[in-house]
């Protein structure tokens, strides 16, 4: 790369100035597989509910890069060691954390690349760089995996507060303009600390840590989990499914080549170098494309599924704390046939029930320890005085239904 100077500076509208800290991070940027994030939509489908909520998976990765900076000024300050390769590590580990998202990122994700996650495919890629770096990406493998001796630096990338979390609640609520979300990334940074190998935070943080809990759980509810952005998702998913189906029935389905080659797929793919290759030349505008080419295709299904994503006007959802009853989702069915003329086997790409859960937090899973003064670890759930962090631990499910407008 003839680069000739690599401290590049990105005016974030979160953070202000965002510095690139080393050649090698600049070079990470450049590289065509971290570009094509700027093609890749944060929130999904989201931006049809807030119209504000355009930003990408870029402008997510520079940030939590940011928070990380951060992170690592304030763990050395207080006396935590933190090398100049294991610096390097973290900040390439949190910046291509998320590299491995397709199209509308977790909309698509187990559709178009079947039983294969982001994360793995996050690793593909890092694993894919680290060869064209001459192995300078290796220590940032070992920390993604989990796998460095040091636990607290696998914590800052991948916890229950980590850099990424703490990037996209502030990100995600600036740009739907949700206020609930704002939580204050500098506050909670600050007062993160290393108690024996883990990420701990100190005992006069806990409120920045429960506002950060709930402000997570209103984020889910009022935003990740909005019945509009959900069945925008549904419906991406199903057009997906459609047009697999028919190519593989033989039929012709105009895509983008990169589309076609994961479309044709109907089994677990052996994502070799060559499958990856392909990967990173898929983004938004390829669905999008097709969408707009699908919308006048002659199979009913697809044309309509592709009409109502493009044109917003998607099907009517009903969500309910318990499930939804059989004879209910049969009568939509009975009106869809009558309506739509439509194939039996055909009915579930228009009328369907699904379940979503929500737990703001997990003690399970690398719970946040609170640091007492006493030199203490106690569980945030157990240490808050606030009542409703318990309620958070708690998985709350509940139940919806999807069918078309017309049969309201």
């Amino acid at each position: 790369m003839a680069q000739t100077n690599k401290l590049k500076i990105f005016n974030d509208p979160i953070y202000g100035f965002i510095g690139t800290p080393s050649e090698l991070i600049f070079n990470l940027i450049a590289h065509p597989f971290f570009q094509r994030l700027r093609r890749i939509s944060q929130m999904g489908l989201s931006f049809m509910v807030y119209p504000g909520a355009h930003h990408t998976r870029f402008h997510h990765a520079l940030g939590s890069m940011h928070l990380m900076r951060q992170a690592i000024r304030v763990l050395r300050f207080k006396k935590v060691e933190i090398t100049e390769e294991e610096e390097t590590g973290l900040l390439a580990a949190i910046l291509l954390h998320d590299i491995g998202h397709g199209p509308f990122s977790h909309a698509l994700e187990h559709t178009l690349v079947l039983d294969t996650d982001h994360e793995a495919i996050s690793l593909y890629f890092m694993k894919s760089l680290n060869n064209e770096f001459n192995g300078a990406l290796s220590t940032a493998i070992s920390i993604f995996k989990g796998e460095h001796p040091k636990k607290f630096l696998n914590q800052l990338v991948s916890s229950q507060l980590d850099m990424d979390r703490l990037d996209y609640l502030k990100r995600d609520s600036f740009y739907t303009g949700v206020a609930e979300g704002n939580i204050s990334s500098d506050r909670l940074i600050t007062m993160l600390n290393v108690y024996d190998n883990e990420l701990v935070v100190e005992e006069k943080g806990i409120y920045s840590v429960e506002k950060f809990l709930m402000a997570r759980r209103f984020m889910y509810w009022q935003v990740y989990l909005h019945k509009t952005s959900l069945v925008a998702e549904q419906l991406v998913i199903k057009v997906i499914k459609r047009a697999r189906q028919l190519i593989l029935e033989g039929q012709e389905v105009a895509a983008s080549k990169a589309l076609l080659f994961f479309l044709e797929q109907n089994t677990s793919l052996d994502f070799d170098n060559e499958a990856l290759k392909i990967f990173a030349l898929l983004d938004d505008v390829d669905v999008l494309a097709a969408l707009k080419s699908w919308q006048s295709h002659p199979d009913f299904v697809l044309s309509k599924l592709a009409s109502m994503l493009l044109n917003r006007n998607l099907l009517h959802i009903k969500i309910k704390n318990k499930p939804i009853e059989d004879y209910r989702i049969s009568t939509k069915k009975e009106w869809v046939m009558a309506n739509y003329k439509v194939k039996e086997e055909e009915l579930s790409y228009f009328v369907f029930s699904g379940v979503i859960s929500n737990r703001a937090y997990n003690e399970k899973y690398q719970n946040i320890n609170i640091l007492r003064k006493n030199g203490k670890l106690t569980d945030v759930a157990k240490a808050s005085d606030h009542l409703n962090l318990k309620a958070l631990s708690n998985t709350v499910t509940k139940y919806y239904v999807c069918y078309p407008k017309e049969s309201v």
